[in-house]
Order: structure tokens, then C-alpha cells, then sequence
């Protein structure tokens, strides 16, 4: 099974691909798509084509995205609103089938504890995966605690 995770931001969207066979999980890939240096527009037609490629390449069996779930701040969240809605596009054009999670739910299902912190988890990722290093930038490690979340999600189910 192919799963793809995407923590979704207009600056930078983190993505991971991460391949599962009966319990062990392997990174395919994983990173980040700059995005500061364009103009809204063309980021989210950055994100679309990078996705897209990323499917066609992989065809994945699930792509796991984080849920908006809280923010103070509008603006924000208007602008990840519309980066996640060109991320689900992409996935239903693609017949890719989707797992939205909210951050509670993820740091659920790594740690049993919806309000681990950010470091728990960045830690949780690189022991799962056997890395040497934590993840890097933030939101490529995000991505894979969503491909990890979302290996817990299909266990649990089955």
C-alpha cells in the first residue's frame, strides 16, 4: 500500500510517501514545495501540479491530509483553506482515496494523547522510521506523521 501525506500550507506545503507491507512501513520520499516566492495563485497551481505528478508517479491507495481545525487568525486559514481545496481536487480527479485527520486526531493515534506536543511527535517519526535525524523542515515531518496517523487509521479499521 502507497500512502501520501500532505500537511497543507500556502509558503510551504509538506508532503511524505511512504510505502506499508504487512507492518513495516518504508519512506518512498518525503519534503517540502517551497512556495513564499509566488504569488497566491500560482502557488496553489504549484501545489496541483506537484500533487499531481506525485499520484500519477506513485498511485498511491490513500492520500492523508491534515483537517483544518482551529485558527485564530482568518486570513490563515482562508489562504490553507484554498490550498486544501486544490489538494482534495487533485485527489478525486485522481481517484485517490482520501483521509482527512485533525491534528488531535494524529497526535492521537502516535501517541494516545490528543494534546501531545510538537516535539513528541517529531520524535515518534523519526523512531518509527529508524532515521538518524528528526525530519526536516517541520512540515515534511508533519506529512509523515500523517502517513503514520493514517497507518494507525486503516489498522484500527481493519
Amino acid at each position: 500500500m502507497i500512502i501520501i501525506g500532505i500537511d497543507p500550507g500556502t509558503s510551504r506545503t509538506g508532503f511524505a510517501i511512504v510505502k506499508y507491507t504487512r507492518g513495516e512501513a518504508k519512506i518512498i520520499d518525503f519534503g517540502c514545495w517551497e512556495l513564499s516566492e509566488f504569488d497566491a495563485l500560482t502557488r496553489l497551481e504549484k501545489i496541483f501540479k506537484n500533487l499531481d505528478r506525485i499520484i500519477k508517479d506513485y498511485k498511491p491507495d490513500l492520500l492523508g491530509i491534515e483537517e483544518l481545525f482551529f485558527f485564530k487568525n482568518a486570513k490563515t486559514v482562508m489562504k490553507i483553506s484554498e490550498a486544501r481545496g486544490v489538494i482534495l481536487l487533485v485527489a478525486k480527479r485522481n481517484k485517490t482515496k482520501i483521509l482527512e485527520l485533525t491534528p488531535l486526531q494524529i497526535k492521537q493515534y502516535m501517541t494516545g494523547y490528543g494534546r501531545a506536543e510538537k516535539k513528541q511527535i517529531q520524535q515518534l517519526v523519526k523512531n518509527y522510521f529508524n532515521l538518524d535525524k528528526i525530519p526536516k523542515p517541520d512540515d515534511a515531518a508533519d506529512a509523515l506523521a500523517i502517513c503514520i496517523a493514517s497507518i494507525c487509521h486503516l489498522e484500527k479499521k481493519a
